[in-house]
């Protein structure tokens, strides 16, 4: 089994820092993205489109750089199982920004880090919940709490409890990918094969579960749809991802993750500057509270970012 090279220690420059942000921003827009994308695209057919075109993409890219993807190393249930759970996430993140706000949806999405606080601290031994990061829990609680209470009581605007809901479970989905990548024999190999693996999985399952649902096929009269489709496929789930994958092996991974506190905000913003989505003090508060947690969950234990 070949083992991926440890990350580098090379400290964090201005350019690293661009990159990151850079990804953190592509990553805020994408819920801007996949909600312009839907008016002419369904949700669970976009998601296996772009799963298509991505894999593409990253099979190219992997061919050039001379990546392998097909060598046998044991990984392939484990990245079967990985792409299940990548095709849920997407599947319940695309159906529920169909229901709910870009701004609610990115927020919700990105409790994430704080379901994998939790599974760390009980699979993965040397990984146990600090005092900081269990005020980070809290602090991303409360906030998703206030959130979510601002749904129930009906002043969410556009937002629907439903839609928030499910982009909730795909936060866990995409906690419980995470999780399985770090446990299994997927942490061996290179993360542009672990990737390829949920990108190929993921395809055919979405595309078979928007023909189940009878969702139809795209009806395109505006442009912006294939540019927010392209977007989402090429900018965000291939391009942001492997410039993500070689900061990992060039920097310190948890000074780069320190970083993701700031894509529910971008994306946040996002909603309500491209879609003119509202920015109520309740969302604005549980923004603060989510952006904070992240940020105490993924900082460097005794050590500064930059």
């Amino acid at each position: 089994m070949q083992k991926t090279a440890l990350p580098g220690s090379v400290p964090i420059d201005g350019w690293a820092v661009f990159l990151v942000l850079a990804c953190c921003a592509s990553w805020g827009m994408n819920q801007v993205a996949i909600k312009v994308a839907n008016a002419g695209i369904p949700p669970m057919l976009q998601s296996g489109m772009r799963s298509v075109v991505s894999a593409l993409l990253l099979l190219a890219w992997a061919r050039v750089r001379g990546i392998p993807l097909f060598d046998r190393d044991g990984s392939l249930w484990a990245g079967v199982a990985a792409g299940a759970a990548f095709a849920l996430e997407f599947l319940l993140l695309y159906q529920g920004l169909e229901w709910t706000t870009a701004s609610r949806g990115v927020l919700f999405l990105y409790s994430m880090p704080f379901f994998v606080a939790i599974g760390a601290h009980l699979l993965i031994p040397g990984e146990k919940l600090t005092v900081i990061k269990v005020v980070g829990l809290v602090a991303a609680f409360c906030g998703l709490a206030i959130a979510l209470g601002e749904g129930l009581i009906g002043g969410a605007g556009d937002g629907d409890l439903a839609g928030d809901i499910l982009c909730i479970v795909a936060g866990f989905a995409w906690a419980a990918t995470t999780i399985l990548i770090r446990t299994t024999a997927l942490r061996f190999i290179s993360a542009e094969k672990v990737l390829f693996y949920q990108l190929a999985v993921s395809a055919p399952l979405m595309i078979g579960a928007s023909i189940v649902a009878g969702e139809g096929m795209p009806v395109i009269s505006d442009s912006r749809v294939v540019l927010a489709f392209g977007y989402t496929a090429v900018v965000v789930a291939f391009i942001s991802y492997v410039a993500w994958f070689w900061l990992l092996a060039r920097y310190s991974p948890s000074a780069m993750s320190v970083f993701t506190f700031l894509t529910p905000i971008f994306g946040a913003f996002a909603g309500v500057l491209v879609l003119g989505e509202a920015m109520t003090w309740r969302l604005l508060l549980a923004l603060v509270l989510v952006a904070l947690g992240i940020y105490l969950v993924n900082r460097p234990s005794g050590a500064k970012v930059a």
